[in-house]
């Protein structure tokens, strides 16, 4: 038994991902037609709370495929931080829905200033990004 244990220890198994929260209890999967000029489908998978380095914030996950078979695992990280100095100068929080579109413009962006991408990454929304889609959004 304990050989076992050992084996898979050495085996480089991870540990389960925690669990995602505001996953959609049916995933639709969406297009966006990136200036790339790729076509990439993506789903929403959920985000959890999450820390990096210093920064707290959320981490929201989407699933992305450029060719319907290969699929990878875009993240982007939205530090509290981040939004702050927009809270601040209107006097108002963003809500839970707001943010969320902030993050899949970010995702867009992602998208449209990237490389074909092809594998698993994670992006960190900085203020200055915050405030980009703000405006863009017209929040």
């Amino acid at each position: 038994m304990l050989a076992k244990f050992i084996e898979r220890l050495r085996s480089g198994r991870r540990q389960p991902a925690p669990e995602l929260l505001g996953r959609p209890p049916i995933r639709r999967e969406k297009a966006y037609a990136a200036d790339s000029g790729y076509v990439y489908q993506y789903t929403y998978e959920g985000y959890l709370a999450a820390k990096r380095a210093d920064s707290a914030g959320s981490e929201f996950v989407f699933e992305c495929s450029s060719d319907r078979a290969a699929r990878f695992r875009l993240a982007v990280f939205a530090p509290d931080e981040s939004f702050a100095a927009w809270q601040r100068s209107t006097g108002r929080d963003l809500n839970a829905v707001e943010r969320y579109a902030i993050v899949k413009m970010q995702l867009f962006a992602i998208l449209d200033e990237s490389e074909h991408i092809q594998r698993d990454g994670e992006w960190v929304l900085t203020a200055a990004q915050v405030e980009r889609h703000v405006a863009e959004l017209d929040l």
